[in-house]
């Protein structure tokens, strides 16, 4: 069984403060099983986002980066994220900042 959503994104955002990041929750989704999303800005004009990737078999959550780019600017995550919610409104919505660019999510 997958951990829930609110559990997961909480102790993620602990994780990354305790490691030298700055998270906050922009989007409250649903608790249970909402899609989460981590909008990751190096604060020096590269920005990333990352959506829900496919399950492995062990029902960890994974990502993938939501562009082909390996960076983008921020008003590109803001427009996907703006066209995510209005395709389901219950998603969950971190903002990481980090110099370093380490975002510390299982990719697929």
């Amino acid at each position: 069984m997958r951990l829930r959503s609110d559990i997961w994104v909480s102790a993620y955002m602990r994780t990354q403060e305790v490691g030298g990041g700055f998270a906050t929750l922009r989007r409250r989704g649903a608790s249970e099983a909402g899609a989460v999303f981590v909008a990751l800005d190096c604060l020096d004009g590269r920005c990333a986002l990352f959506a829900p990737g496919p399950s492995n078999d062990d029902l960890e959550r994974r990502f993938v980066r939501a562009h082909r780019e390996e960076w983008v600017d921020s008003a590109e995550v803001s427009a996907r994220l703006q066209r995510e919610i209005s395709r389901d409104p219950d998603i969950w919505i971190i903002d990481l900042d980090r110099r370093d660019g380490q975002h510390g999510l299982e990719l697929a």
